[in-house]
């Protein structure tokens, strides 16, 4: 059977957050703003909102997203406060990487179903996707599928929006874990992107190593049993 559909993570896949404020640095600014909170509580409250509350009630941007934060770290802090460290946040926005939308775009052209697969917040990377919206038939996040990415419920409800089967579908990632063991658990080929060549033997258990999307998309063709002088 040829391949219908392409599934992308997002993070380090098709896209790329540069300079976005790291756990101690928030933590910094709000020790200065008279509110003790620690890197590592911070990150637990992140990921806490991240892969619990958002997948249930679906923020929409930076400011319900990081209250949430605070009123799960229990901390009240002032709207100045506040209100500068959302103008740092959205100050970082998503990019897309160049080989990134040029996969999605061939992807399409192709005619492949195509979605993007993430737990991240859509509105954190929304406006990054804007140019290739259009080659895009679905944007999954825990929000649409009502759970984190390591739950199979997510790739098992992108699956049934595309309507396609698992064994004409393709997974493309960086992460070991959630972009390639777990779909290759559905019957899904899954694709290792490793940009910083740093792969190992772990390499082994996806059906196929690359360094960029680029080599990706010639994988994909390849296995679809079509030709294309265009891909490069």
């Amino acid at each position: 059977m040829g391949i219908k559909a392409v599934l992308f993570d997002l993070h380090g896949t098709l896209a790329y957050c540069p300079n976005r404020m790291t756990d101690a640095e928030i933590s910094d600014y709000l020790l200065k703003r008279g509110y003790e909170v620690s890197p590592q509580t911070l990150r637990a409250a992140w990921s806490f909102v991240a892969f619990i509350d958002y997948p249930k009630y679906g923020y929409r941007n930076w400011k319900s997203f990081f209250s949430r934060i605070f009123q799960r770290l229990g901390v009240e802090v002032d709207e100045e406060t506040h209100s500068t460290l959302i103008e740092f946040l959205e100050g970082t926005p998503y990019q897309l990487f160049p080989d990134g939308a040029r996969a999605v775009r061939k992807a399409k052209e192709v005619e492949f179903r195509t979605a993007i697969v993430t737990t991240i917040a859509r509105f954190q990377f929304q406006e990054a996707i804007g140019p290739i919206q259009d080659c895009l038939d679905f944007v999954m996040t825990g929000y649409e599928a009502r759970c984190d990415k390591s739950n199979l419920k997510m790739y098992l409800k992108v699956l049934e929006v595309l309507g396609v089967p698992p064994n004409s579908t393709v997974m493309v990632g960086d992460e070991l874990p959630l972009d390639i063991l777990l779909p290759k658990k559905l019957g899904i080929r899954a694709i290792l992107l490793d940009r910083e060549h740093k792969a190992s033997q772990e390499c082994r258990s996806a059906d196929a190593l690359v360094y960029d999307l680029d080599q990706a998309m010639e994988t994909i063709i390849k296995w679809h049993g079509k030709k294309d002088s265009r891909v490069k």
